[in-house]
């Protein structure tokens, strides 16, 4: 049952995103939770503590968020009927915490502009989805960027809540965009979170280590060259920062034959990353819309994955 309720949850996603006046009226659960986790960094998290008591802190607070968000959305399962309804209902629950129209949206919204040579409108919409310079960046480090994105983010805002979702139902779907919306706001290692955030952190690599390698799997079986994908994903997945997003990123980069990650800037500075399919071109504007179509085919995939799990157990 929680399998065909994620499929519903995703064609609800697909065929109506969130719309803006829905979230002009209650915002969006993943604002909740963020100004939730805001008020816990601003009253547990002060520079005037140590490094021990800032991980203690952080610990306290990312196990106390996760228990909260399954106790609520475990009593709201619980209330909910069973059958046809319940399953229904279920899917509309789980619908605001998938996101893959939501992606497919931003990226495409850094492609247009890109394909008629529009940099201006291209660097403010990859602002908008990563965290380095946009006024850095050129037209092969703008498409690079955003097929980061749309891969890791793949994983993270699709594949991994649809994934624990129908696993663990409600509660799992709902456990998962607390951990990783905490891991997004205050997994960094900055000086304000390096310690705080932590426990945020290690939490949302364990929560994403088997969906990242799906995600993964499925970007490189939506290629028409899935064995080069699989090939590249194997070689150069470890040497990725994240212990998780180098898999999806790999499989991308190995998919349509360009180079990801590399040397880039961020706010705080430079990061000397090594390349994942470093023998593949520059990505270009073009390389973008291939990729989105990879990434419709990969969800594709997902869902007709979850509607045979739904049927067969």
């Amino acid at each position: 049952m929680m399998a065909a309720a994620m499929v519903l949850a995703l064609a609800f996603d697909a065929l109506l995103g969130w719309p803006d006046r829905l979230y002009q009226r209650i915002g969006h659960p993943v604002t909740w939770l963020g100004r939730v986790i805001s008020w816990a960094d601003t009253r547990f998290n002060r520079e005037d503590q140590s490094a021990h008591t800032r991980r203690r802190n952080g610990r306290i607070v990312a196990w106390a968020i996760i228990i909260a968000v399954a106790a609520l959305a475990w009593g709201l399962s619980a209330l909910l009927p069973g059958g046809l309804a319940g399953l229904i209902c279920t899917g509309l629950l789980a619908w605001p915490l998938v996101a893959a129209k939501s992606l497919h949206d931003h990226v495409a919204a850094v492609a247009e502009p890109l394909r008629v040579g529009d940099l201006d409108t291209a660097r403010h919409a990859i602002s908008m989805i990563v965290g380095r310079d946009p006024d850095q960046l050129d037209a092969p480090a703008i498409s690079r960027a955003a097929l980061e994105s749309l891969a890791e983010n793949a994983s993270d805002g699709v594949i991994a809540p649809l994934f624990w979702g129908a696993l663990l139902g409600l509660p799992g779907i709902a456990v998962y965009k607390a951990i990783n919306t905490m891991d997004s706001m205050i997994g960094y290692k900055t000086p304000r979170h390096v310690d705080f955030g932590r426990a945020a952190a290690l939490i949302d690599d364990w929560a994403n280590w088997l969906p990242a390698r799906l995600t993964g799997l499925l970007i490189a079986w939506a290629s028409k060259a899935r064995g080069t994908a699989i090939r590249t994903m194997r070689r150069d997945a470890r040497g990725h920062r994240s212990p998780n997003a180098g898999w999806p990123e790999a499989a991308m980069a190995g998919a349509l034959a360009i180079r990801l990650s590399g040397p880039r800037r961020y706010a705080e500075g430079m990061s000397d990353d090594p390349f994942l399919n470093p023998v593949g071109s520059d990505p270009t504007p073009d390389d973008l819309f291939r990729g989105l179509r990879l990434f419709r085919r990969a969800v594709g995939l997902a869902a007709i994955g979850l509607a045979l799990w739904a049927v067969l157990l």
